[in-house]
């Protein structure tokens, strides 16, 4: 059996430049941890896959395509291939969630201002 904590996961130097953990790497899907402190946010991109999102703990705001969303804790979030999205944490309290990628990108994701 393997098991991973993303509290003991070693950081991974990311785009956004936040505190992404990476915790399955495997051609059918990946996955990371990420935490948004207070006022943090992810750049607006679009990745060649669909994405899973799942909110671990806190609340923030998700912007897919042109529409944006307050969600929390036990949210999941769909993000379809090629749709432009990104993450806001504009609350007092950490952000914490699982960021699911089906199948593996073999291509860069791209990014907008």
């Amino acid at each position: 059996m393997i098991t991973r904590s993303p509290f003991e996961a070693e950081k991974r130097k990311n785009p956004h430049g936040v505190d992404a953990k990476k915790m399955y790497d495997k051609p059918d899907a990946m996955v990371t941890h990420i935490t948004l402190g207070p006022g943090e946010q992810m750049k607006k991109h679009a990745t060649p896959v669909d994405v899973i999102f799942y909110v671990l703990e806190g609340t923030g705001k998700v912007l897919i395509g042109d529409e944006t969303k307050e969600v929390s804790q036990d949210t999941l979030i769909e993000s379809p291939k090629d749709i432009v999205h990104c993450w806001y944490n504009e609350s007092d309290a950490d952000l914490r969630f699982l960021v699911i990628k089906t199948p593996k990108p073999t291509t860069a994701s791209k990014f907008f201002e």
